[in-house]
């Protein structure tokens, strides 16, 4: 559960709400998770994602895009997004009771992506990547990957990808991964769509899969961040 809120400033663009879940039994390492273009660090996924992992050990910070916060719904362009992220980032290495803490970033789709913009640009302090559902290209347009920056990320990288993922199935990014070589780890969500959303037929109830997702990130943070990456 939330405990506090922090106002993080944009520089001189405005500021952003951020919310840290702190660890039940703490492992030693940050998770920044940013949220998807359509939703907020409120959205049922989010929530569900910052507390299943603060639940296993790991402490979590979200926040809100200036675009979201500002009560918006068109993302910000490619230069605030970052400078936003990279703002979060600064936070969590200072925060008295995270300095110390080894710090991951991410998050769920173009949270996930700005992440790794930044990460690809500025990579100090950076020692893990994991992204939920990456949006690998825009639905229907293979042709438009965004990938070339990936291969700039030296930090181990976790892509948790639904196999019917309509941004980029976990097929498409294990080519990627392949291609670019990258230190990367996969967990395909078999019949997961962009958000993890699985077909009745297969008789699996939803909480499940989040559970094993959530199962999933911790047991990849927890063994060095992937150093046996494949």
């Amino acid at each position: 559960m939330a405990v506090e809120e922090h106002k993080i400033t944009i520089g001189d663009l405005g500021s952003v709400t951020a919310i840290p879940y702190p660890a039940t039994k703490r492992a030693g390492v940050t998770v920044i998770l940013g949220h998807g273009a359509g939703a907020d660090q409120l959205s049922g996924f989010m929530r569900m994602a910052a507390t299943g992992l603060a639940a296993r050990g790991f402490d979590v910070m979200t926040f809100n895009f200036l675009y979201k916060e500002q009560g918006r719904s068109i993302p910000d362009p490619k230069a605030r997004l970052e400078s936003c992220y990279q703002a979060v980032i600064k936070t969590a290495l200072t925060h008295r009771k995270l300095k110390k803490n080894r710090l991951v970033i991410g998050g769920k789709s173009m949270g996930g992506r700005i992440a790794s913009q930044v990460a690809a640009a500025q990579p100090d302090g950076i020692a893990g990547l994991v992204f939920l559902g990456y949006p690998l290209h825009p639905p229907g347009r293979p042709d438009k990957l965004r990938d070339e920056h990936l291969k700039d990320i030296r930090a181990p990288m976790l892509f948790v990808q639904g196999a019917r993922d309509a941004f980029g199935t976990a097929e498409e990014i294990r080519a990627v991964i392949k291609r670019l070589r990258l230190p990367a780890k996969i967990h395909e969500i078999k019949g997961g769509d962009h958000s993890f959303k699985v077909p009745k037929s297969l008789g699996v109830p939803q909480q499940n899969v989040y559970e094993v997702i959530m199962d999933e990130v911790a047991g990849w943070l927890r063994s060095d961040f992937g150093a046996s990456a494949k």
